[in-house]
């Protein structure tokens, strides 16, 4: 009887075909090595103006890590949240995670960050004052609401999770439905109910498969942050255009901010792809 290759030694060797790292050194840390040296050459080379716009790009780029990181965590909640959803039998359900899925997917991040900031506030000033006249003992909340004043860094968060989120959900569902069924079916057989079969049984297997494009969602994450300047938020692209407009610096200043996105990018890309070895199926 020949011999039949495993599930997970196919994938080891295919990797292997395609040139990907299988436990050896990963050869791209050395381009982020590379920018990393550029930029401090760059800053005691010449320090003015490149020391100049690093320390004052340096809370800018926190800002940055801060929102890609909270919002990403959010992310992943609304992604789970979506994709058992829209796997859901409750027609209901599965309705308003696809309807939620094809709305946010359709119109631009941009768009949506500008919507929650500038317009989403006009709306509860309008739910408010409907409230304030629709009963006496509602006037609390309306007037609440007519008071709030969006915060630029959480409208930020929320503008980021509602869109990569929509992505995530379908991750998540792919992800999901790419597991046999029979895993479920075997769970169910052994008493477990449907909660805990998709958490011990079939989310584990579920996340190996979704890793690398969830991997990739963080870096573009990181990378569209850069909009949240649009709405306030004082993050590194915000930074760098204030800098730019008070010391009319453009090529210095804009050529130092796509080094230190660089080199983040670099970093979170070498990071993720790190945890998909070490979660990749032993051989």
């Amino acid at each position: 009887m020949p011999d039949v290759e495993r599930p997970e030694a196919a994938i080891m060797r295919k990797a292997k075909v395609q040139g990907e790292p299988t436990g050896k050194f990963d050869q791209w840390w050395l381009l982020f090595l590379a920018v990393a040296v550029a930029v401090v050459l760059l800053v005691f080379i010449k320090p003015n103006p490149f020391q100049r716009i690093v320390l004052f790009l340096s809370d800018g780029i926190w800002v940055t890590v801060r929102i890609t990181v909270i919002s990403f965590v959010f992310i992943l909640i609304v992604g789970l949240i979506g994709g058992l959803s829209k796997l859901s039998k409750n027609w209901i359900v599965h309705g308003i995670a696809s309807l939620y899925v094809e709305l946010i997917r359709g119109i631009p991040l941009l768009v949506q960050l500008l919507f929650l900031y500038f317009a989403f506030p006009q709306v509860l000033d309008g739910v408010g004052a409907a409230l304030i006249k629709l009963s006496p003992a509602l006037r609390g909340i309306g007037k609440w609401l007519v008071d709030v004043k969006p915060d630029p860094f959480a409208m930020a968060v929320v503008g980021l999770t509602i869109c990569y989120g929509a992505y995530m959900t379908e991750i998540y569902r792919a992800g999901i439905q790419s597991i046999s069924k029979g895993q479920m079916e075997a769970a169910r057989s052994l008493g477990m109910n449907y909660l805990q079969a998709m958490r011990y049984v079939v989310l584990p297997q579920a996340i190996r498969v979704i890793l690398p494009p969830v991997g990739n969602e963080f870096v573009a994450l990181l990378k569209d942050s850069s909009l949240v300047s649009v709405v306030a938020v004082a993050d590194m692209t915000r930074r760098g255009r204030e800098f730019m407009s008070s010391t009319f610096m453009s090529l210095e200043t804009w050529s130092m901010v796509a080094l230190l996105y660089l080199i983040m990018t670099l970093f979170a890309s070498r990071v993720v792809s790190y945890i998909e070895r070490k979660t990749a199926f032993a051989k």
